[in-house]
């Protein structure tokens, strides 16, 4: 018996949602929860790479995902063009340099837009005209350091800190998310502009708006102000309830 076969023309969609990829560190249990909890009724299709991230958590490690970077990129969707890529670390961010950052990643994809924590963090806070802050972050003294010097040569100045002073991924993301709202909501606000919660890593995505009822003010993250930027670079404007004022612009 012989098998008829029959060849079709394909038929494909008139629109594609608009593709970006999401570089997310090795260690990091959070990043992309907090991406699908917002983009994931979105027109947005999201693709995820991960890159390699030694703990502890120090300058030295982190610079070790420089020359990641463009292989790691390389390998989302390779030869297809992406609207937008999101590195996913905020020291490490700072560590490499904004720009080095960009540079290699647009090696592999070029004429995307490149957005980080801190990239979209400043942006933010120039929309919001917040000059200066509250700063809350997981990291050692070491690395908190060059947090406080690019936000101070950013001319945003850092008037109240807190930390936890862990060195790992994993504990970051094991952290219970109501002690952060209990010491986040202790720090002195009262002559801030805004509350930064500082990391990909911590789970602090559900509790931003609470927060904000709490102190009053503006209160942004590493996730949400990277969430934002990367909507908002593929056109996607409309208000996003829930997750801090910033989403609601």
């Amino acid at each position: 018996m012989s098998i008829v076969i029959k060849h079709y023309d394909a038929k494909f969609k008139k629109e594609l949602n608009p593709k970006v990829g999401l570089i997310a560190l090795s260690t990091d249990q959070t990043i992309e929860k907090d991406f699908k909890i917002i983009c994931n009724n979105l027109p947005v299709d999201i693709f995820i790479n991960r890159i390699h991230n030694k703990n502890p958590l120090t300058k030295e490690n982190l610079l070790k995902m420089r020359e990641d970077l463009t292989s790691v990129t390389n390998k989302i969707l390779p030869d297809e063009k992406l609207n937008t890529i999101a590195y996913g670390c905020t020291s490490g961010t700072i560590a490499i340099g904004e720009d080095n950052v960009k540079e290699k990643i647009l090696l592999a994809k070029p004429d995307c837009y490149v957005t980080t924590p801190v990239t979209s963090a400043i942006k933010a806070f120039k929309l919001m005209k917040i000059k200066k802050i509250a700063l809350f972050t997981p990291y050692p003294d070491t690395v908190n350091k060059t947090i406080i010097e690019y936000f101070t040569a950013k001319n945003i100045t850092v008037s109240s800190f807190a930390s936890l002073n862990l060195n790992l991924d994993s504990e970051f993301a094991s952290v219970d998310p109501n002690y952060i709202l209990e010491i986040s909501s202790s720090l002195e606000v009262k002559n801030v502009d805004a509350l930064f919660i500082s990391c990909t890593a911590l789970p602090v995505l559900n509790i931003l708006n609470k927060l904000e009822k709490i102190i009053q003010k503006p209160v942004l993250s590493s996730n949400q102000t990277l969430i934002w930027d990367t909507l908002r670079s593929i056109g996607y404007n409309s208000p996003i309830q829930g997750y801090g004022r910033l989403l609601e612009n």
